[in-house]
């Protein structure tokens, strides 16, 4: 198997303009546990929103599992990938055949404009999160926002330790950063999920605290050296750099709840999609869904979608524990939503411009 990872240009446009294309059928998938790239070949692209190296790091298991097949990722950050989907609709063909994206809504979106390939994964009876009961999507993995701080400059103990003091605490003002909802999704997500929990006081208050809105690893960087006192980023970008830089940062899972976001895999239609290779793509998403799979994904700083998988993310908590304490999200609300909380959000927070 061949593995190339192309990096998406950055798009400036925000807003899709999609049209409907090609219709979709069921198929029955191999079990879970038994997935296999066992006679597929040909060529499959997926676009996704998984950092690089996490890509790069899964590289040798894929190809053991689908030695024959020659799979491109093409990888960008959630608003790049709607972008380029965006103008790939609009010409009518896909340039893909597998989407990994950061949340459920926007596939909400793709199964409304009838491009998906509804595929019957057979153990969905073991996923923990919600899923397309049709078929056309499935959550393969879960980013989970948190707050997180440098102990070797602050202590906890004088830090927000809740979502909501995070936008009340006003001995933070000027101290603290999180990612712009505008382009990445988990961010938007977890926007969506304290608006229903808190209303739109929350934002007003966060604007209030003249919060930083930029990327996770800037915001990293500025824990690091003491610019910001604390952040709201990824989970998973902070155990990241607790095991491959033996980083003192700390996660601090709030006390209202962090936000999970179980992000979804979906097939493109054969009719529109980049290489008409459903045998192969279903290989793939079963496989993503597998045991075998999902422990790359693990392995990636995330949490697994599987009520029978027991590994969890280096230093994280355990999936049950969290799942205890969240956040949860109206995927139907982010989806049908998506402007007016965009613009409620640019209404409260000041928002670089892009």
């Amino acid at each position: 198997m061949k593995k190339r990872i192309i990096g998406l240009a950055l798009a400036a446009c925000m807003t899709l303009s999609m049209t409907g294309c090609g219709g979709a059928s069921g198929t029955a998938g191999a079990p879970a546990g038994t997935a296999s790239g066992s006679g597929v070949s040909g060529k499959v692209v997926i676009y996704t929103s998984m950092y690089e190296d996490i890509i790069d790091n899964m590289e040798k298991e894929l190809e053991k599992a689908f030695p024959d097949l020659d799979v491109e990722f093409f990888q960008g950050g959630s608003g790049t990938i709607q972008s380029k989907i965006a103008a790939e609709m609009d010409s009518g063909k896909m340039g893909c055949d597998i989407l990994m994206v950061a949340e459920p809504s926007y596939a909400l979106e793709l199964k409304e404009k009838g491009i998906l390939h509804a595929h019957e994964f057979a153990d969905k009876d073991k996923l923990v999160f919600d899923y397309d009961k049709d078929g056309y999507w499935y959550p393969v993995r879960v980013c989970n926002m948190v707050l997180a701080y440098n102990p070797e400059i602050n202590d906890k103990s004088t830090l927000p330790q809740s979502m909501k003091a995070f936008a009340e605490d006003a001995s933070m003002k000027g101290q603290l950063s999180m990612s712009n909802p505008l382009t990445s999704g988990t961010a938007y997500s977890t926007v969506v999920g304290l608006l229903d929990k808190y209303g739109e006081d929350y934002f007003k208050a966060l604007g209030q605290q003249d919060v930083a809105i930029e990327s996770g690893s800037v915001a990293l960087t500025k824990l690091e050296t003491g610019e910001c006192k604390e952040i709201m980023v990824l989970e998973e970008s902070v155990l990241k750099k607790r095991e491959e830089e033996s980083s003192s940062l700390e996660v601090i899972y709030p006390e209202d709840g962090s936000v999970p976001v179980p992000s979804p895999i979906m097939i493109i239609d054969e009719k529109a999609s980049a290489n008409a290779n459903i045998k192969a793509a279903e290989a793939l998403e079963d496989y993503f869904l597998s045991p075998a799979g999902q422990k790359l994904i693990v392995d990636g700083w995330m949490y697994g979608v599987r009520s029978d998988l027991n590994d969890d993310p280096y230093d994280g908590i355990p999936l049950k524990q969290l799942l205890e304490n969240m956040i949860p999200v109206d995927w139907e609300k982010c989806y049908k939503q998506r402007e007016e909380i965009r613009t409620m959000f640019e209404e409260y927070v000041t928002v670089p411009e892009s």
